[in-house]
């Protein structure tokens, strides 16, 4: 069966003018796949014929959106961290396809998860793919490569020396990562760790980068320090999570230079903008801005990711750490590029989804106003559909009570997700 959903505007996600909308335009779907998008006076007779067409009217139809960072095991809380440490697998199982439905229900089609527990991250990836549970495709790493006692060496990535890191990465690739996440400096959530300081040498980055080559997987580099992040660009990383500039003294200070050398390797930054950030800002606290209008300016390819899960970052809200962007100064349609095909693009999806385009995936919502104007628009999304599927949206009904927990993988199936109020249809 084809659906055909029209709307006032579309905007498709393309690069080459990501903020251009189309009017009067509509997004064909069948069997999971985009088959047709454009100005609805062009839709063949062919393709327009047998449609369960949905008619949004005056609303905006968008490709679905890509939170570049979040994780899944973590509440977003305060204390989450360490919730998660003190929890038992199967909760923690339980509270991460809790988090995907909400993610997915705001909007967001596509995540990557770069950190949790074990192998936990690919059992709800491989539930939600499987059609056992509801949440957006996910892109999953490992445990973070880590050093011992280093930031987050709980999670089971905990490594030392060049061979210990690429038998890592050699396990990881066997067990089916989508990636590989190494925390290149430490981070503010582990004990005794300092987020300027560097964890691994040269030689231990690269051959973390080397052996993931091998194996066809990316690496993303959680770097908060200057040195680190000069280090994760020598060695050749695909993205820099954070790119805090924080020296050894605590201090925040932009290496121009460093931006620009990001900017001509092609490197993808995501600079983990999220409610926790803004709310600081509107707090007036003293914590330092990030460095993304430099960033902007120096031409780095930004993408949008929370940091999701973490202290005061809930993973319903994506568009908070999108409002941040555009307040730290970038264009609204360069904040929509960073949440849609850049994103998409970077996690090396630019051929499946991101984009509202023929033969890729049907990921795509639509909202009420323009989120070319003002970015709350996107806070509820009157229709959601994730590879094809109409999931409901954030408010629709609320979901099902968890399963036992024995039973985790089943715990949100497609088929007994309630249906939210029926959009108007059309034969």
């Amino acid at each position: 069966m084809r659906t055909y959903y029209t709307a006032d505007r579309m905007i498709t996600g393309g690069p080459d003018a990501p903020g251009a909308p189309v009017r009067d335009a509509g997004v064909l779907v069948e069997g999971g796949a985009i088959v047709w998008a454009g100005p609805d006076r062009d839709l063949p007779a062919s393709l327009r014929a047998g449609c369960d067409r949905v008619p949004l009217g005056p609303r905006t139809l968008l490709p679905g959106l890509v939170d570049a960072h979040v994780h899944l095991a973590l509440d977003g809380e305060p204390g989450a961290m360490e919730r998660m440490r003190a929890e038992h697998e199967d909760g923690i199982l339980a509270l991460m396809f809790r988090n995907a439905t909400a993610l997915v229900r705001t909007g967001v089609t596509t995540a990557r998860d770069l950190g949790a527990p074990g192998g936990l991250a690919l059992t709800v990836r491989d539930a939600v793919a499987a059609g056992e549970a509801t949440g957006p495709s996910l892109v999953v790493s490992g445990p973070p490569l880590t050093v011992p006692d280093g930031h987050c060496w709980f999670m089971g990535g905990a490594c030392e020396g060049e061979e210990e890191l690429r038998a890592a990465v050699r396990d990881q690739a066997r067990r089916g990562v989508d990636l590989v996440k190494i925390m290149v400096t430490g981070g503010a959530l582990t004990d005794r760790s300092a987020l300027g300081k560097e964890q691994f040498t040269d030689a231990e980055l690269r051959a973390v980068v080397t052996e993931a080559a091998r194996h066809g997987l990316r690496v993303a580099a959680h770097a908060h320090g200057t040195t680190g992040i000069a280090q994760a660009v020598r060695a050749g990383v695909h993205t820099i999570e954070h790119c805090s500039f924080v020296s050894p003294d605590g201090t925040v200070e932009p290496d121009l230079p460093l931006v620009g050398l990001i900017a001509a390797e092609g490197i993808h930054v995501c600079p983990t903008v999220s409610r926790r950030l803004t709310e600081r800002w509107d707090g007036r606290s003293p914590a330092p801005l990030p460095a993304v209008p430099l960033l902007y300016a120096a031409g780095v390819g930004l993408i949008a990711g929370t940091d999701s899960g973490t202290d005061g970052a809930p993973h319903a809200a994506f568009v908070d750490g999108l409002i941040g962007l555009a307040r730290l100064g970038l264009p609204l349609p360069e904040v929509l590029h960073a949440a849609t095909s850049r994103a998409a693009d970077a996690l090396g999806l630019g051929g499946v989804t991101g984009r509202l385009a023929r033969g890729l995936r049907a990921d795509l919502i639509a909202v009420d106003g323009d989120p070319l104007t003002d970015l709350e628009a996107l806070r509820a999304p009157c229709l959601v559909v994730a590879r094809g599927i109409e999931v409901p949206p954030a408010a629709g009904p609320p979901d099902p009570p968890p399963e036992r927990a024995d039973r985790l993988v089943r715990i949100v199936p497609a088929a007994r997700q309630p249906n939210p109020p029926p959009l108007p249809r059309a034969g």
